[in-house]
């Protein structure tokens, strides 16, 4: 099965470089192998994520490791860079023979001009309506910088530190962490552990609560 995984990946790198091509500078092109979450990117053409062959997988990807054989392609939506570049993406599972997904091919497309010029289109016609804020995608080489970067997103995202969170609170960020599959990569837990302060033994503790609690209803104030 290997050997059938190593050959659908041989097969589809020409076809990095010849869509790439096709699409101009303004497009990029990933190849990923999930057997190696850390150094998932086979092959890369195009600069838009500043990733290289040998690098990490992002967010997206980790989401499509946590849900398995159970992913499914996710076509044309929209994200961020954290340098603010607007990408349209699709992010194609590969499957063998068997079904079983171990790697996906990412095409990305920067539309910032193009969402720029649609805007002022817009307010000339005077049909500008309310700018949808995209959601802001990490991406690196370095998979522990992309862990790093997904956990700050989320304590942002609650407005508060680790220190000022309560216990369902914390429990409910490892909880999201683990649906985005935070916690499939090697060595992740002890990545999260020191990038909110706190020890490996308590990081896996509020890990194995969340995993075995279901999510607490919203309080009040924070329900929309």
């Amino acid at each position: 099965m290997q050997a059938e995984r190593d050959a659908i990946l041989a097969a589809l790198r020409p076809l990095v470089d010849g869509i790439a091509a096709t699409f101009g500078p303004l497009c990029e092109v990933v190849l990923h192998d999930y057997r190696n979450p850390e150094k998932s990117v086979v092959a890369v053409a195009g600069s838009l994520t500043g990733r290289e062959a040998g690098g990490a997988m992002s967010e997206i990807g980790m989401r499509v490791l946590a849900r398995g054989d159970a992913a499914t392609d996710e076509l044309n939506y929209r994200t961020r860079t954290p340098d603010g570049t607007l990408l349209k993406s699709s992010t194609m599972v590969l499957r063998d023979s068997t079904g079983a997904v171990f790697g996906a091919l990412c095409v990305n497309v920067d539309v910032t001009a193009v969402d720029r010029a649609h805007a002022l289109l817009g307010a000339l016609a005077g049909a500008a309506g309310v700018t949808r804020e995209e959601p802001v995608t990490p991406f690196g080489n370095d998979i522990d910088a992309v862990v790093d970067a997904i956990v700050d997103t989320h304590l942002r995202r609650q407005d508060r530190t680790w220190a000022a969170l309560d216990r369902a609170r914390r429990l409910d960020l490892f909880r999201s962490l683990d649906e985005r599959g935070v916690f499939a990569v090697r060595g992740a837990v002890e990545q999260v552990a020191a990038r909110l302060s706190i020890s490996r033994a308590s990081a896996y503790s509020y890990l194995s609560q969340a995993r075995a609690q279901p999510p607490a209803a919203a309080p009040e104030g924070d329900r929309p």
